[in-house]
């Protein structure tokens, strides 16, 4: 069967057929591709936010422990600026906003860990940080498809 376009030119039906198994094959790669893209997003950013939200949970029992247990061993600063330290980085591979929270918990972590042991503001300063922390990776999940 063929179809006539104009005078001498005709297209037949394998060849439009052809045509078109092309663009559908093309159009299911691509759909596939970028399907996959965000499949890979989506795994990275909740590993890295679950990680995120242990690493926060343990700074928060060590800001407890410096503070209301006045133990140096399980409250110890050294510790404390591992996790901050590994907060900021694991922070570097989800989206800005936690970054952002991440770079203040730092900060707040900076001004406040010598007085830690003595002072409730300190303490409290601290933990509100990790808190708004904790509440952008919270949001970052419930974003995730």
């Amino acid at each position: 069967m063929k179809i006539e376009l104009s005078g001498q030119q005709t297209v037949s039906v394998f060849q439009l057929t052809a045509v078109f198994s092309m663009l559908f094959a093309l159009v299911g790669f691509s759909y596939n591709v970028w399907r996959m893209e965000i499949t890979e997003y989506n795994s990275n950013m909740r590993s890295a936010s679950f990680e995120l939200l242990l690493q926060l949970s343990e700074l928060e029992s060590i800001v407890y422990a410096a503070h209301y247990d006045q133990d140096l061993v399980l409250g110890s600063p050294r510790k404390g600026w591992v996790k901050v330290n590994l907060i900021a980085d694991l922070s570097m591979i989800t989206e800005p906003e936690i970054s952002v929270a991440a770079k203040e918990l730092k900060l707040s972590w900076q001004a406040n860990w010598q007085q830690l042991p003595d002072d409730e503001a300190s303490a409290q300063a601290v933990v509100t940080k990790i808190d708004e922390t904790r509440a952008q990776v919270r949001q970052l999940l419930k974003q995730l498809d």
